[in-house]
């Protein structure tokens, strides 16, 4: 049993998110630790790869790839504090980051709404995508989803708590359409795959056109199943008809499932991406263990 006294005492006098009291406890600790670092590994994996890849970094899809994965790495080591310490980010806040942690989903739903437009153009009108997506422009769009994501949050801290409530109602109101936008696009792009790529003679073009559809469309079906839970609790809370509370974000479920996304998101880009897994054997884990490279 840990004393009482040391878990009051760690990171300035944070308490940690469980008291060690019971079996389950341990478990909970012991689950936050190992899931912060396998999200650290597999995400920042993929950041590396993709950096170190020049023929990777050239392709735009894989520049939404790699921006989604910078958030997944930076969410794993985010849970190093929202999952082994008492935080409660959620009104009313308790040792909080002011909701910057728990913003980074944010920026993964918006980059994953431009990537789904990127794939439909690409597909669909490739003579206007070749022309306009250049690489600086899809660079360009990544960087917004972060100005945009930091812009408001930002404001949200910074204005009077009238001001900063009607910003959190208006940013729920968006983050639905956007949801609803995820959906409409994810079956468009499958009605794209089934119909009018299957219609394209055999080539190494249209494999690369199934692959960018395939992954794209697993990785926003995966993202809204375990992100919609907390979404939904969240306004089921606000307009006051129930609503589940937790203790602290290590033991809320809903936290839980959504950041669970930073580990399946970049393990679908590795399992949908033969090029991407091929780089990352040489570039990472064929240094790390020589063995995996041979085989």
């Amino acid at each position: 049993m840990v004393p009482a006294n040391i878990t009051d005492s760690i990171s300035g006098g944070v308490p940690l998110s469980v008291d060690f009291k019971s079996p389950q406890d341990y478990v909970i600790f012991i689950f936050q630790v190992v899931f912060a670092t396998v999200t650290v590994l597999i995400a920042g994996s993929v950041v590396i790869t993709i950096l170190a890849t020049s023929a990777l970094r050239l392709q735009n899809r894989f520049i939404f790839m790699l921006n989604t994965s910078i958030c997944d790495t930076l969410v794993g080591v985010s849970v190093y504090y929202l999952g082994l310490f008492d935080v409660q980010e959620i009104y009313p806040s308790r040792n909080g980051t002011y909701n910057i942690l728990p913003s980074l989903l944010g920026v993964n739903i918006v980059t994953f709404l431009f990537a789904q437009f990127d794939r439909y153009f690409a597909v669909c009108h490739p003579f206007i995508y070749g022309r306009f997506a250049t690489r600086e422009f899809v660079i360009g769009i990544n960087i917004y989803c972060w100005v945009y994501n930091s812009a408001h949050l930002m404001a949200r801290n910074l204005l009077p708590s009238s001001k900063a409530l009607q910003m959190y109602v208006i940013s729920i109101v968006l983050m639905q359409l956007i949801v609803v936008t995820n959906v409409a696009m994810t079956i468009k792009l499958y009605v794209v795959a089934r119909v009018q790529v299957a219609r394209e003679p055999p080539s190494a073009e249209k494999e690369s056109k199934k692959e960018s559809l395939r992954i794209i469309i697993f990785v926003v079906i995966t993202f809204l199943v375990l992100w919609c839970p907390a979404f939904v609790n969240i306004i089921i809370k606000f307009i006051g008809i129930g609503g589940l509370t937790f203790r602290n974000e290590a033991t809320n479920l809903f936290a839980i499932m959504a950041r669970f996304n930073a580990v399946c998101t970049p393990s679908v880009y590795i399992w949908g991406s033969p090029a991407l897994r091929e780089a990352m054997v040489k570039t990472v884990w064929g240094r790390v263990c020589p063995r995996c490279k041979r085989r």
